[in-house]
């Protein structure tokens, strides 16, 4: 009985193990597939100038920037988990750091995006004034001191509550490892929950008005706020996916409290669709959607063999 028990545990770690590996492979091949892409279209808005000079542009492209930078790390800890391979929780800090830098970093740009759009067809004669370069660039640097500071406020806390030892001890890199105690969690549940509020509210603002001013507008105008309300729903549904993926470690802790065996599943489930797919739509929304942008792709993907458009 012994040896046959013994031989169906092999086996049942042999088919999780190749389950693991096979599931490691597909997340390698979705983010690769979706970095170059981001790196595609990256190349493309600093080959032409016109796009560098709008600000809409830039924000995309730094939203493809941070998304890359995601996808990598969370490909990297993925392929050293699917190996078993465990780190000191003192060398996951800086990982952790970069993870939640630039999953924080993704909804505050979006939801500037959506402002921007707001700008350019609610109020039409001041958005040149309002949308430049130099504002873009200025709201990018406030956008990434947000994110720094709160992620620096968890590491500090990290530092004055875990116990001796804790740095190191050998675990698998998440952020979660950072959450040392209860209070610490419910406080970044809070805030997280906060930021999701006010996200909600500056778009629910936003497409409010943009309603109005497409039942108030005609021709093209109407036009141009028809899609602009289209692109802040497509928004809504990214920074509902970026932000469910915030839930996802409290989603993970409910699941495991009511079996073991769906931890695993789950968190395959979520990483998929929260973290990868999520990030997938900021091609679609503005690199397929925008027609200057659009263009422009197809001229680079066929070698510059056809001839450019005067619109871009």
């Amino acid at each position: 009985m012994d040896y046959n028990s013994s031989s169906e545990e092999l086996v049942m770690t042999e088919r999780d193990a190749k389950s693991l590996r096979l599931k490691a492979a597909l997340v390698q091949v979705l983010v690769w597939f979706f970095i170059y892409t981001d790196i595609f279209m990256l190349s493309t808005f600093f080959c032409r100038q016109a796009f560098r000079s709008e600000t809409r542009y830039i924000l995309f492209a730094h939203t493809l920037l941070m998304d890359s930078i995601l996808l990598f790390l969370t490909g990297l800890v993925v392929l050293i988990n699917s190996f078993y391979v465990l780190l000191p929780v003192g060398h996951c800090i800086a990982l952790c750091f970069l993870m939640g830098f630039s999953i924080k970093n993704t909804p505050y740009t979006i939801t500037a995006m959506c402002l921007e759009r707001y700008v350019a067809i609610c109020m039409p004669l001041r958005h040149a004034s309002i949308s430049t370069t130099g504002r873009a660039i200025a709201a990018i640097i406030i956008i990434w001191a947000f994110s720094s500071v709160k992620v620096i406020i968890d590491l500090v806390i990290v530092n004055v509550t875990a116990p001796p030892g804790y740095f190191a001890m050998p675990t698998s890199c998440d952020y979660q490892i950072i959450l040392v105690t209860e209070w610490h969690q419910l406080m970044y549940f809070i805030s997280n929950q906060m930021d999701f509020c006010i996200i909600v509210l500056i778009i629910v603002f936003c497409y409010t008005n943009l309603m109005l001013a497409a039942q108030a507008a005609s021709g093209e105008n109407k036009q141009s706020a028809s899609k602009g309300r289209h692109t802040l729903l497509l928004h809504a549904v990214q920074l509902f996916l970026c932000t469910a993926d915030l839930w996802c470690p409290f989603i993970l802790d409910v699941a495991t409290k009511q079996s073991k065996h769906l931890y695993l599943p789950i968190r395959f489930f979520n990483f998929i669709f929260f973290t990868i797919f999520s990030r997938a739509l900021s091609p679609l929304i503005y690199g397929l959607r925008d027609k200057k942008f659009n263009l422009a792709l197809k001229y680079y993907m066929s070698c510059k063999s056809k001839p450019l458009s005067r619109e871009i």
